[in-house]
């Protein structure tokens, strides 16, 4: 390779670079002008965990002996990268129906960046929101003993795991016609931290929806996570944990590029 083709290359991964960081900027000031979509996103998986801690703890802890929001925390952390999916859907689609996305195409712009912006704006939106998802469930009695380490760890996976579902909501906005039904096509994921092992161990479950609840890809998330944070045993759980997020990521940049191309061609 030239010297001429490296640098031609280093200045456009520099472009590239420059203008995902443009569509950041501009997803994470929307964000603050319009903080509805983004507060209940954090506000809902919440609010659910105190739910389920108070209505359903005092039973479950009776049968379990243990202390439940031990067991509900390091599940209820998955919420948000599902709830967020919804968000980032809404977003894509309603860029589309404004016609934003076909300004930006007409600009001097890298065209991946458009999308990159919506992926790392939710992936800071979403870090933050689980923060305070981990302060409020210290404040009802959550006791991790992780260490540094551990929690550095945690936080590194669900990085890769709401970088993975957002792929996929980018992908499922540029599908939808509008931006109400985009609101409503990520649901499938949205359930998948119930059918798991977030709220109640899978072995308490029927057997069909057992075996749905042990292969499908948040619970391997949440033992490794459950794991990490309280020293249960996590097994084969973190590869696994790991393996979904790169298929699903890939997956969804895959799907969601192709997508993005077809349209821009029409």
């Amino acid at each position: 390779m030239s010297v001429h083709s490296e640098r031609t290359m280093g200045t456009a991964a520099s472009y590239v670079l420059a203008d995902s960081v443009t569509m950041l900027r501009r997803n994470l000031l929307h964000a603050k002008r319009y903080p509805s979509m983004t507060f209940g996103v954090v506000l809902m998986p919440i609010v659910l965990m105190l739910v389920f801690n108070y209505v359903f703890g005092g039973a479950l802890e009776k049968s379990s002996g243990g202390n439940y929001i031990d067991y509900l925390a390091p599940g209820m952390l998955l919420m948000i990268p599902a709830y967020m999916t919804a968000s980032v859907a809404v977003s894509i689609a309603t860029d589309i129906t404004k016609g934003i996305v076909n300004r930006f195409r007409t600009m001097s712009i890298a065209p991946s960046s458009m999308l990159t912006g919506h992926v790392i704006g939710a992936l800071i939106q979403a870090l933050l929101g689980s923060v305070a998802m981990v302060a409020v469930s210290l404040l009802i009695g959550f006791r991790p003993n992780a260490d540094v380490v551990e929690w550095i760890t945690v936080f590194g996976l669900l990085a890769l795991v709401i970088f993975a579902l957002t792929w996929c909501a980018v992908a499922l906005g540029l599908l939808a016609p509008n931006p109400e039904g985009a609101s409503n096509m990520p649901f499938p994921i949205i359930m998948l931290p119930f059918l798991g092992s977030g709220l109640v161990a899978t072995d308490t479950m029927p057997v069909g929806l057992r075996q749905f609840a042990e292969y499908q890809p948040f619970t391997p998330i949440t033992e490794t996570i459950r794991g990490l944070l309280m020293g249960t045993e996590i097994g084969n759980s973190g590869l696994l944990a790991v393996g979904w997020c790169v298929v699903i990521g890939l997956g969804g940049y895959l799907w969601s590029s192709s997508i993005f191309r077809r349209q821009a061609i029409r």
